[in-house]
C-alpha cells in the first residue's frame, strides 16, 4: 500500500505479556511489576505519537494484537521479521521505503524521556541530514532516522550491549549524520530507581 505521507514513524513494541518483556527489569521487581511499567510506558509513547501528523506503523515482536492501545484509525500493525534485532530494524526501514516514505524513523517503546517535540525535531534534521540518531545513555541508541534505505549499519552489531553506537557511528562517519541529545532508555531497576514517576511500581514492595 502507498503511503499517505512522505514522513513515517516506525515504533518497535513487544507483546506485553507477562515474563516476557522488560526480564532484565524483572530481575529486581518481577515479573508483574516489570509488567506494569511495560504497559505504563506503552502508553506514554502512544500519547506523544499519536497526534504526529506522519504514517505510523506499530510493529510487534511476537502477533498482532487487535484490541490493544493502537487504533488502526491511526496506526499500521506490522509484525517484525527477522532473526535479530538489526535484520529486524532493517526490513521494516526496507519496508517503509519500498512503500514509498522518504523520511523514516525508529523509535522503541520504552522511552520515559522521549517526547512529541523529540520526534518532530529529528523529522525536522531529516531536510538537512540523511541521517538523525539519538543515542541512549547505555551506549546504544533510542532512535534512529534516515533518508534512504542503508541495511549495513544494522549489521554485524552486538545488540544489546554498550558498543552499538559507537560501532553505528562507525558505519557512518563518512556520512552526513547529526545527533540528538542523550536519553535514558529503561532496561535495569537502577534506570528508574530515581525517578519518583515510577515509585508507585515499586513502593511497599520490599525492592
Amino acid at each position: 500500500m502507498m503511503s499517505h505521507s512522505k514522513e513515517l514513524l516506525l515504533i518497535f513494541t513487544r507483546n506485553p505479556e507477562l515474563g516476557k518483556c522488560k526480564t532484565r527489569l524483572a530481575a529486581t521487581v518481577g515479573d508483574e511489576t516489570a509488567l506494569e511499567i511495560y504497559k505504563f510506558l506503552l502508553e506514554h509513547t502512544h500519547r506523544i505519537s499519536q497526534g504526529l501528523h506522519t504514517d505510523k506503523w506499530i510493529c510487534y515482536s511476537q502477533e498482532i494484537w487487535e484490541n490493544d492501545i493502537w487504533e488502526r484509525s491511526v496506526y499500521q500493525k506490522k509484525l517484525q521479521s527477522g532473526e535479530d534485532l538489526g535484520e529486524r530494524m532493517s526490513n521494516a526501514f526496507k519496508n517503509g521505503f519500498e512503500a514509498g516514505h522518504q523520511k523514516i524513523i525508529i523509535i522503541g517503546s520504552d522511552i520515559y524521556d522521549l517526547s512529541k517535540k523529540d520526534i518532530q525535531e529529528a523529522f525536522r534534521k531529516l531536510e538537512e541530514h540523511d541521517y538523525v540518531i539519538g543515542p541512549a545513555i547505555d551506549g546504544g541508541y533510542y532512535l534512529l532516522g534516515m533518508t534512504h534505505y542503508n541495511p549495513s549499519i544494522f549489521e554485524d552489531k552486538p545488540w544489546g550491549t554498550d558498543r552499538v553506537l559507537e560501532l553505528t557511528l562507525e558505519d557512518l562517519k563518512d556520512k552526513n549524520y547529526t545527533l540528538l541529545p542523550p536519553k535514558n532508555d529503561i532496561d535495569y531497576f537502577e534506570d528508574i530507581k530515581d525517578n519518583k514517576t515510577f515509585h508507585p511500581f515499586f513502593t511497599n514492595k520490599n525492592i
